[in-house]
């Protein structure tokens, strides 16, 4: 009593200042900015427990998955039936997006009629409450002449919080804004609905969705205006939605795009977080609520709860005799009897005290100036709270958005629907203010929503229906790509059936099986210095190579890599081979080692007929050269004469090899158990050590040696029409616009230098048929060889969010949305796994050969590899070993990369040496 009376003394001598009288007050409601930047720090410390699997249970705010994953895009198409149940209202509706026209183009037809709920049904049996909600649908088709014979999707706006697993399943949580309708919670509110409508019957109703209506909200700005990500409802109730990554969504699987959170923020404060922040009124308010202890915040900020604040305000004031002279009416002291509207109305300042003064009589109050002065201010100062609290909380979410996607700046629009927001005149400005005082480096729009939440609700429907559509066409369009076992398993036979014709000396045979004359491994005895040089791609490389004696095997390599432009590629080959001498003689000069003569393995790595070690006469360019007066000549002698026109420096050319070959070698000196080799990267080529045998088209039979490396050129599988079956519509585009027109089909279906122009055409048809980029076909998707195979390793990797992928398609001209960076993601999955599968089935197919020319009922192994595509690529090597272990169960293979082929080579010319010596 004492502090009252201290109280009551002090404000007394401040009656000639209303204002500071109730500033003094409710000084707890102030809240400055500090205070704000700590409650939205809280507030994000809340999300993300809310959205961890471990913290979730414990959490006030529970950051529930609603399963919407995309906001509109303008070509959503349909009827839907709307049923709005969540506030002090319920209407019925039929929301019609007229084909051809679309959302964004005023496309949209509503047809509502609002139902009653009587107040018992708020507090009475669920099963009473959702019949009534049926029985009043039904009426509303009869009265607006809408068939009951015709099957009628329908979304369902419930605003009250529920967990769900799928769009069109959610179970309550709890009843929030006086209902309390029992043997609901913890049950399926869409299976309860949809019991309600059996019941009443005669209906044909597919409950397609159920969504908050603050996630309805969203969808409905999101029409208009593709920044909004953002929902928020300041009304009856209080609460937010935004699109989360799924990434950071513990609660539902996968991680690939976005889903909408509905944030349930009415709760923050539950477990405490604001009690520095509450007041002796909110106390009073929560005592007296349907649900003391839960819904903190939305008690301190909602239309339901504001008006009952500023009663109790007032009503204290007024015993403590700051007001009306210390009278209190009954009125005054009865709960309910001043409402939000009348705090909105009392804030109506250009009425000037008016409103206040005609409320207050019609407290039976006799209110003075002063008296109406200070219960204006307590109105203002009571929802100016409501909108700082709602101001921390969203700049929280706003935070949360832009740290997820590593922006510094952040433009993004919120949409917003409620009484409060919509009804209170100063309650916009003041919320937009604050929020932009908080983040200034945001620039953030609000939108009303201009037709409440049964649109938004509809179009959740419309676009599930969008996606499921859409989902099914990129599905069937990426079918061709998705490998059977049984599939693979005819690949690995066709594969073997290539292998054993190419052995033969008569007969044709898509793969060539080219000996290489290289008929051991290392043994680890190799010395001595030897020169690679290295023609396989777009560059030449020259190697200096150091085999050192001593305990250990060592070597030193040098190397320097020259790019081969365009044109010579595919110019004369005089202008090819001077091209490489001249990059010799630059190599030869930076080693200073220009009068040495020492031997040399040329690296050509293109199909190559060899009659031995040191001679190799090309049968067909690939990988993008077409040089003239090539083919059907030796590559060696081609060298030696440029190397001789040139005039400058001699070398000893004691070998020529195919890249595969020499990646083999690099490997065995590592590991003696590597006999294969494996290229997966620009091109793709194995090669392994054969029985000599059976290699009928080598004429040299050397009796003192069993086998010899084949050469397989598996690239050419499928040349002969074996793989038709398999090979898509996309594969003959690219096959028809290639320099080699129906040669190397293996290759174009698994190489780097392919499969980016693979993944061109499939996304060029998919924008074509209006499932990806809005349908838009810029240039660029147009533009052959932009979408290079390096692109699939950085969108395919792991780690990559989808906004690096959206930044990567940016950068090529494809401005995409969300969900195009994950139709893009799963094309180049599509793509790149067949490659890897067919790599392991022609893989399983070689092993298996070895196993059973060495009688052998299991086989260990190593493979030698080397490859971006094998080494870059994030998925590409797993799924190629996985396949071969799976076809192939009786071989163990261990993958070895290669530190480059270089080593190898120079490591066939030592053996070489080492077999002239023998």
């Amino acid at each position: 009593m004492f502090v009252v009376h201290v109280i009551a003394s002090f404000f007394s001598k401040l009656q000639e200042d209303p204002t500071k009288m109730v500033d003094r007050c409710l000084v707890a409601m102030h809240l400055h900015d500090d205070q704000l930047s700590d409650i939205s720090a809280r507030f994000q410390a809340e999300m993300k427990k809310g959205l961890s699997v471990e913290s979730n249970a414990a959490a006030a705010v529970k950051m529930l998955p609603t399963h919407v994953r995309s906001t509109p895009d303008g070509s959503e198409k349909g009827q839907f039936m709307v049923l709005d149940l969540g506030g002090s209202r319920f209407k019925v509706l039929q929301v019609k997006v007229r084909e051809g026209m679309g959302i964004k183009r005023g496309g949209v037809e509503m047809v509502e009629k609002t139902y009653p709920i009587p107040k018992e049904l708020h507090i009475g049996s669920g099963t009473e409450l959702f019949d009534h909600v049926s029985e009043s649908l039904k009426d509303f088709l009869h009265e607006k002449n809408i068939s009951l014979e015709k099957k009628h999707p329908l979304a369902f706006t419930f605003s009250f919080p529920c967990e769900q697993s799928t769009l069109n399943q959610g179970l309550l949580l709890n009843w929030s804004k006086n209902f309390r309708a029992r043997g609901l919670q913890g049950k399926d509110v869409v299976q309860a609905l949809r019991g309600a409508i059996d019941r009443t019957g005669g209906m044909d109703v597919e409950v397609l969705a159920m969504v908050n209506d603050t996630v309805a909200t969203m969808m409905t700005c999101g029409v208009d205006d593709q920044y909004c990500e953002v929902g928020l409802i300041v009304g009856t109730g209080t609460n937010a939605c935004y699109m989360e990554e799924l990434r950071h969504v513990d609660l539902v699987e996968g991680d690939e795009g976005r889903m909408c959170v509905n944030t349930e923020w009415g709760a923050f404060g539950d477990d405490g977080a604001l009690k520095d922040f509450i007041t002796e009124f909110d106390r009073d308010v929560d005592a007296a609520s349907n649900n003391p202890g839960k819904q903190i915040l939305e008690k301190m900020v909602s239309g339901m709860y504001l008006g009952e604040l500023v009663r109790l305000v007032v009503l204290k004031m007024a015993k403590l005799r700051l007001l009306f002279n210390g009278h209190v009416s009954d009125a005054l002291r009865t709960k309910g009897t001043i409402t939000t509207e009348h705090v909105a109305a009392m804030e109506e300042y250009k009425n000037d005290l008016t409103n206040t003064r005609n409320i207050l009589m019609d407290l039976d109050l006799t209110p003075t100036s002063d008296d109406c002065v200070a219960v204006q201010h307590v109105s203002t100062i009571v929802s100016f709270r409501s909108s700082n609290l709602v101001a921390a909380a969203l700049a929280a979410i706003l935070t949360r958005i832009k740290q997820n996607r590593n922006l510094r700046t952040l433009r993004i629009t919120v949409g917003v629907d409620g009484t409060v927001y919509k009804m209170h005149p100063q309650y916009p400005k003041r919320l937009h203010e604050v929020v932009r005082r908080l983040l200034p480096e945001c620039h953030v729009r609000f939108v009303l929503s201009d037709s409440g939440s049964s649109k938004g609700a509809a179009l959740v429907s419309a676009v599930a229906q969008r996606l499921a559509s859409r989902r099914l066409q990129v599905d069937e369009m990426l079918s061709p790509f998705r490998l059977s076992q049984e599939q693979l398993q005819l690949v690995k036979t066709r594969m073997r059936m290539g292998l054993e014709a190419g052995l033969k000396s008569k007969g044709p045979s898509a793969i060539k099986m080219l000996p290489s004359f290289v008929y051991r491994t290392p043994d680890g005895t190799e010395h001595g210095k030897y020169l690679s040089l290295d023609l396989g791609a777009t560059n030449f490389r020259a190697l200096l190579v150091n085999f050192k004696r001593g305990l250990q095997q060592t070597s030193q390599l040098y190397h320097k890599i020259y790019p081969i432009p365009l044109e010579i590629m595919q110019g004369s080959g005089e202008e090819l081979f001077d091209l490489i001498a001249q990059c010799l003689s630059d190599f030869l000069d930076y080693m200073g080692m220009k009068n040495a003569r020492l031997p040399a393995c040329f690296i050509f790595s293109f199909p190559c007929e060899q009659t031995a070690i040191d001679t190799g006469t090309l049968v067909s360019w690939t990988k993008g050269f077409k040089a003239t007066d090539c083919e059907g000549h030796d590559v060696v002698s081609m060298l030696r004469e440029a190397i001789k026109r040139r005039n400058e420096f001699d070398l000893d050319i004691a070998a020529v090899v195919n890249d595969t070959v020499a990646t083999m070698m690099s490997c065995a000196y590592e590991d003696p158990l590597c006999e294969i080799g494996l290229i997966a990267g620009t091109g793709t080529n194995v090669c392994y050590m054969e029985e000599l045998k059976n290699i009928e088209k080598n004429k040299e039979k050397t009796g003192k040696m069993e086998r010899m490396c084949i050469n397989t050129e598996w690239g050419g599988l499928g040349d002969d029409g074996s793989l038709d079956d398999i090979i898509t519509s996309y594969d003959i585009e690219v096959d028809k616009n290639s320099l080699h027109p129906e040669k190397q089909r293996f290759e174009k279906l698994t190489s780097g230098m392919y499969l980016g122009e693979v993944v061109r055409q499939v996304l060029l048809d998919l924008t074509k048929g209006g499932l990806l980029f809005r349908g838009h076909v810029t240039e660029a998707l147009k533009t052959p060889g932009i979408f290079q195979t390096k692109y699939l390793s950085q969108i395919e990797s792991d780690r990559l969010a989808l906004l690096q992928v959206r930044s990567i398609l940016q950068q090529l001209g494809l401005d995409c949305t969300c969900d195009d960076s994950i139709i893009v993601k799963e094309v180049c999955g599509a793509v790149s796994r067949r490659a890897a599968q067919l790599c392991g089935a022609g893989m399983a197919a070689v092993v298996d050969k070895i196993r059973e020319n060495r009688g052998l009922d299991h086989l260990n192994i190593t493979v030698g590899v080397d490859g971006k595509l094998y080494k870059l690529h994030p998925h590409f090597s797993g799924i190629l070993q996985e396949t071969a272990k799976v076809l192939a169960p009786q071989c163990d293979m261990t993958f070895l990369p290669s530190e480059g082929s270089g080593k190898g080579a120079a490591l066939i010319t030592a053996v070489a040496r080492q077999e002239l010596e023998m």
